[in-house]
C-alpha cells in the first residue's frame, strides 16, 4: 500500500500563511488524526491533499505522483476520497441516488452504449449498483436507502456523507470533522464505522476531529497544528505528554 508524504507544504493567501512548512507521513493502513485549535490549518491541509487548494510551495506525493497541483477529480481517481464537514449531498435525491451519482467516474462506457443500454453499459451499471448496495449494507443505511436525504436526521446525513466517499472505493479516506454537531450516541456510531472502515475495508484514514477523547482512543498517529505549523506528532501518548501541545491545545480544556 502506498503512503502519502507531505513535504514542506506552505499555503499562503496574500500575506496570510494558512500552512507553514508542514511535513507529514501518512502511513498506510493506519488512522492518522490532525488536531489543533480553530484556525490552525487542519481543513486547509485536507484541501491541499484533496486538490481544492494548491500549495504555494512544497510537495504532496502519493504513489510517487505529485498531487500538489492536481484537481479534485484527478485526486479522487488516484484513490483518495473525502467526506466534508459541511454536507456535500443532494438533499432532493434519495440516499441510493446520492451514492450512485458518486460512482459516475466509474461509468466508462460510451454514449452509444448508454443510449441503447446494452452490453458494457448494462454490465457496468450492474457492477456499480452492486458496489453501492454493499456500501449501504456496510454503513447500515438500508432503512433509509429510498428516503430523500433532506428528510433525514443530521446524524444519518453525516453517515451518508461518509458512505458517499466510500463509494469511490478509496485507499485513503479524508474525514473532516465527521462527528461535529452529533450527540454521544451518534458519535459512538461514527467512531465504530471509522474503525470498521480501517480494519474491514483496509482503508487508510486521515481524521480531522475536535473531540480529543475520540482522537486519543482510535488514532495510531497524531499531528498537531497550531497557526499552520506542526508543533507535535507521534502516538497518542507522545502527543498527550508534549509540552507544546499541552500549552497550545490540550491546556485550553
Amino acid at each position: 500500500m502506498a503512503h502519502l508524504k507531505i513535504s514542506d507544504v506552505t499555503l499562503s493567501f496574500g500575506g496570510l500563511k494558512a500552512l507553514s512548512h508542514v511535513n507529514m507521513n501518512i502511513e498506510p493502513g493506519l488512522i492518522t488524526s490532525i488536531i489543533g485549535p480553530n484556525g490552525a490549518g487542519k481543513t486547509s491541509m485536507l484541501n491541499c491533499i484533496s486538490g481544492f487548494y494548491h500549495p504555494t510551495k512544497g510537495k504532496i506525493l502519493y504513489k510517487e505522483k505529485d498531487l500538489s497541483h492536481a484537481s479534485p477529480h484527478q485526486v479522487s481517481t488516484m484513490g483518495i476520497a473525502r467526506a466534508f464537514q459541511n454536507l456535500e449531498l443532494f438533499s432532493g435525491l434519495s440516499v441510493l441516488d446520492n451514492l450512485l451519482l458518486a460512482r459516475h467516474q466509474n461509468l466508462t462506457y460510451s454514449f452509444f452504449h448508454a443510449a441503447v443500454f446494452y452490453g458494457k453499459a448494462s454490465r457496468v451499471e450492474a457492477e456499480n449498483r452492486k458496489f453501492v448496495e454493499d456500501i449501504i449494507d456496510f454503513m447500515e443505511l438500508e432503512p433509509y436507502r429510498k428516503n430523500l436525504v433532506g428528510n433525514l436526521s443530521y446524524g444519518i446525513q453525516k453517515k451518508v456523507e461518509v458512505a458517499r466517499a466510500l463509494t469511490l472505493d478509496p485507499e485513503i479516506l479524508l474525514l473532516d470533522e465527521p462527528m461535529a454537531g452529533m450527540n454521544i450516541q451518534e458519535k459512538e456510531d461514527i467512531v465504530r464505522f471509522v474503525m470498521d472502515i480501517q480494519k474491514e475495508r483496509n482503508v487508510t484514514v486521515v481524521l480531522v476531529e475536535h473531540d480529543l477523547g475520540v482522537v486519543m482512543d482510535i488514532s495510531d498517529q497524531i499531528y498537531v497544528l497550531d497557526f499552520g505549523e506542526v508543533i507535535g506528532s507521534g502516538t497518542p501518548d507522545e502527543v498527550a505528554n508534549n509540552p507544546k501541545v499541552i500549552d497550545a491545545y490540550i491546556g485550553e480544556d
